[in-house]
């Protein structure tokens, strides 16, 4: 680790971008990225989970700064293994909302005082108050996914940083230049997530339900696998 304060933060941003780039996020994020509609949409699904993933980090980490203490290893499984079943829960939300009937609509819009049309899905039998509350719902999952996220994350960082920094306030400094860097990778990887949505709702009405399938897929196969990684780890040797 490097030996200065200066160093040390900008090896805590790096690891902050590193860090978004992890599978399980990137797969939790997806099943969002893939409902929205616009690449300012899903980079904002990036930075609502940053502010999630950072604020847990933060939480977890004063008090473990605070009391000198560690994250038992039990507890630390446990949230890993929340993470799994979020995955999986978000996996299956994803399919169950794009099999159960929900309807393709297009509506016309002008940018730049050029027309084209923007499909989109509407849940049949949808009312303006249920869109509204359910955008609201929208909004306030990835930051949710992202405490969820920094919670399990939360053990092995501790480690780092009370293995490595003895200020406390270095320490807590440390930690929010990791949140910004997470925070900037999740931006960044949201936009590219949202690119093939973008893509495919803008030249094939369907080919956003193959995205969205693909997202919901993928998300459940990775939450399986954390899961049995989690249980693996709980038999004995």
């Amino acid at each position: 680790m490097p030996s200065t304060a200066l160093g040390l933060l900008a090896v805590g941003f790096v690891l902050g971008l590193r860090h978004a780039l992890d599978v399980d996020h990137l797969a939790a994020v997806s099943t969002i990225v893939s409902q929205r509609r616009s690449l300012w949409s899903s980079s904002l699904v990036g930075a609502l989970w940053g502010l999630g993933h950072t604020a847990s980090l933060l939480a977890v980490g004063v008090v473990v700064i605070g009391l000198h203490t560690a994250i038992p290893p039990g507890v630390a499984r446990g949230l890993e293994l929340g993470v799994a079943v979020m995955l999986i829960g978000l996996g299956v939300n994803l399919l169950r909302t794009v099999q159960r009937g929900d309807t393709f609509h297009h509506h016309a819009h002008v940018h730049d005082g050029h027309h084209h049309m923007h499909p989109h899905v509407h849940a049949a039998g949808a009312t303006t108050d249920a869109a509204h509350h359910h955008a609201l719902r929208a909004s306030r999952r990835p930051f949710f996914v992202g405490l969820v996220h920094g919670l399990a994350g939360s053990a092995g960082l501790m480690l780092v940083v009370l293995a490595t920094i003895p200020s406390p306030a270095l320490a807590v400094a440390y930690l929010v230049v990791f949140g910004l860097g997470s925070i900037g990778g999740m931006v960044a990887m949201s936009a590219l997530l949202g690119l093939p949505l973008l893509l495919a709702s803008e030249r094939l009405v369907r080919g956003e339900v193959v995205v969205q399938r693909a997202a919901a897929i993928g998300s459940i196969v990775v939450g399986v696998l954390l899961a049995w990684e989690m249980g693996a780890g709980l038999l004995p040797s």
